[in-house]
């Protein structure tokens, strides 16, 4: 399968995981009220992020530190959008990310292992 194809299909995977995460985040642990825009910035964070994690920074990373700082870049990145456009602090905002993250790393791998 060409890598251009499964980019799009680990996009389409992570934008269901992680808009699905940080929306139940929002709304169950941190009782945010507009989930509509939660989820919105949730799905520009990941189109944003994603595309450096496959193709922008592979290149400037030693290869076993990729998938570390990579996914940190990912983390810290989102954390701060998730920061500046939603009613999240900046410590929430870490957590939110952080565990979207984390799913989304596993069970991705887990969906694409099995395709």
């Amino acid at each position: 399968m060409l890598l251009e194809v499964k980019f799009l299909i680990a996009l389409f995977i992570t934008l269901i995981i992680e808009t699905a995460v940080v929306v139940l985040l929002a709304k169950f642990l941190f009782r945010l009220k507009d989930l509509r825009n939660t989820a919105f910035i949730a799905i520009i964070a990941s189109v944003l992020t994603l595309p450096y994690l496959w193709f922008v920074l592979p290149p400037f990373l030693p290869a076993e530190n990729y998938l570390l700082f990579g996914e940190i870049f990912v983390i810290i990145t989102e954390a701060l959008i998730y920061f500046l456009f939603t009613k999240l602090s900046w410590k929430q905002s870490v957590v939110v990310s952080l565990i979207a993250n984390i799913v989304s790393f596993y069970l991705g791998r887990f969906i694409l292992s099995s395709l």
